[in-house]
């Protein structure tokens, strides 16, 4: 028999709140198991106790490089008891990564899957520069380890179920104001930044998303393909579980296993890119393929895909907009299923908390704009972050003087205290649902000793966008453009990796008050008819 779950203010105390009053519910399923309340509780305050005896306090920062399995809401847990800070790490992400965010963060824990998807994680942290490492104390490994190469020897390797055989730890530093989450976004520079999220922000924005989404109805399971290193799929996950309910927890996206997934546990609601709704009703025939999804909450990930939501309503399957950023969080706006399709097909909607608000403002001017006419979208909510890690220069330019967030996307606002998002404002790319900082991809091209400058740009295709690289040679070299994707494939995740790898005399440019400006419409109009 259930009793009524008290509002909890801090991860920890969610956690509690569920396991006392339904501790034989399930929390999550994983590979034909489940995982109750009662058990996740105790499975995250052993790791947490394990996670203490290698030196884990409050504040300090673990690395999960995870795909979606049940180490990563174990740890998450856990890691809030302690008071420590997660910090995301896509496991998509390669040497040059990895080895900046663990530097710069400070890591002193990093948790990896050594053979998911037959990737030698283990190997690409030997490729990394040990004073990159320097912070680590230990690296957790989930799943059989195999051998380790020598040149991470020196690091204390733990399996993780050896955490899990540690005295739970009964107490907790968890709090509503303690940090708990980094995620890494495109910054201004090569490096991304570190935006940081603490545990009453994530708790008082996910209790919202439950209720706006209608979590809270008795038969609701939420689906976990969404990596969970993302704020789409953290927020997926949370969301569902501030409300007491299960979630299915898919290692990776595979639209088969997807498939039967859902027919398996009959998920109410769907969230995920255009793409992905288009590759699972391709892979099931009939006018309505998944009658228990009431929803499929989405982004606009593809811009060759405008027509999708009216595809998938001719299927039975209802999609809406939604918006969300790693400094806002995700789905922290979003369309009523009764509004206009046209209107639900488009990024954006209502802010899910009454606290929230959006506005607009024309970025040479400096004013503020009234509904219907673009200009940057600004944000102000209880969701947004407490700033970048370890960077309070761009902590303080990301916030107006009123503490509005400059998103750097270009939208309007709506007379019923909606927005609608139409694009981002400067050069970042969205390659495989995730943004992208140009000057990362140009940065790494650029130590090919063959390369003297770089310049990147998007380019639409069918499968989405795509970067494409526009290289001048060093004197004297011959530009190979095979071996220079292969330089990006080694040391950047595969979805940075450039299509196509173009030599040039020069840049086009055009003559500007501080010097010569870089015609990056230009280059994108070279890009779009190479990939024509």
């Amino acid at each position: 028999m259930s009793t009524r779950r008290p509002i909890a203010d801090d991860l920890v105390g969610l956690l509690a709140n569920n396991a006392a009053a339904n501790p034989a519910a399930p929390a999550f399923f994983h590979g034909g198991a489940t995982y109750t309340w009662a058990r996740l509780e105790d499975l995250a305050a052993r790791a947490a106790g394990g996670l203490r005896a290698l030196g884990v306090g409050p504040g300090d920062r673990v690395a999960l490089w995870l795909p979606n399995v049940p180490a990563w809401p174990i740890l998450q847990f856990a890691c809030a008891r302690l008071g420590a800070i997660v910090v995301s790490v896509n496991t998509r992400f390669r040497a040059v990564e990895v080895a900046d965010i663990v530097h710069r963060s400070g890591a002193t824990v990093l948790a990896c899957a050594p053979n998911f998807k037959r990737i030698d994680f283990l190997g690409i942290l030997a490729e990394i520069d040990p004073a990159a490492l320097a912070h680590l104390r230990a690296v957790v490994t989930v799943g059989d380890e195999g051998a380790a190469p020598p040149a991470i020897e020196r690091l204390r390797r733990v399996p993780f179920e050896a955490l899990l055989g540690s005295a739970a730890m009964d107490e907790s530093h968890a709090g509503p104001a303690m940090g708990c989450n980094i995620f890494t976004t495109s910054g201004t520079t090569k490096a991304p930044k570190f935006v940081l999220h603490r545990q009453g922000a994530v708790m008082a924005h996910n209790l919202r998303v439950a209720r706006a989404f209608g979590f809270t109805a008795p038969e609701t399971v939420a689906f976990g393909w969404l990596p969970m290193c993302g704020v789409f799929g953290f927020n997926v996950a949370m969301s569902a579980w501030a409300a007491g309910k299960p979630l299915v927890l898919q290692e990776s996206f595979d639209v088969e296993e997807a498939v039967r997934l859902i027919a398996k546990h009959r998920p109410t609601a769907l969230f995920g890119g255009d793409d992905m709704a288009e590759r699972l009703l391709d892979a099931v025939p009939g006018e309505r393929p998944f009658p228990s999804v009431g929803l499929y909450g989405f982004a606009n990930f593809n811009p060759a895909l405008a027509d999708m939501p009216a595809r998938a309503a001719a299927r039975g399957l209802t999609m809406i907009g939604l918006y969300g950023m790693s400094e806002v969080q995700a789905l922290f706006a979003r369309w009523n299923l009764d509004e206009d399709p046209a209107i639900r097909a488009l990024g954006g909607g209502r802010p899910v908390s009454p606290l929230a608000n959006a506005r607009t403002r024309d970025p040479e001017s400096g004013e503020l704009l009234p509904p219907g006419q673009p200009g940057e979208l600004e944000l102000l909510g209880p969701s947004l972050m407490v700033g970048y890690y370890g960077d309070a220069e761009a902590t303080a330019a990301a916030f107006t003087e009123d503490r509005y967030l400059r998103t750097g996307d270009l939208g309007h606002t709506t007379d019923d205290g909606g927005f609608v998002f139409l694009g981002r404002m400067g050069d970042v790319l969205r390659l495989a649902g995730f943004l992208v900082n140009p000057a990362e991809i140009e940065a790494h091209l650029q130590t090919h000793p063959s390369v003297a400058g770089a310049q990147v740009v998007g380019a639409t295709h069918v499968a989405g966008t795509r970067a494409v690289a526009f290289v001048v040679a060093e004197n004297g070299a011959a530009i190979d453009e095979a071996a220079l994707i292969e330089h990006c494939r080694r040391g950047l995740a595969n979805f940075k990796t450039p299509a196509r790898v173009v030599a040039v005399e020069a840049f086009p440019t055009t003559p500007s008050a501080n010097g010569p400006k870089i015609q990056r419409a230009r280059l994108r109009e070279m890009a779009a008819r190479l990939l024509d």
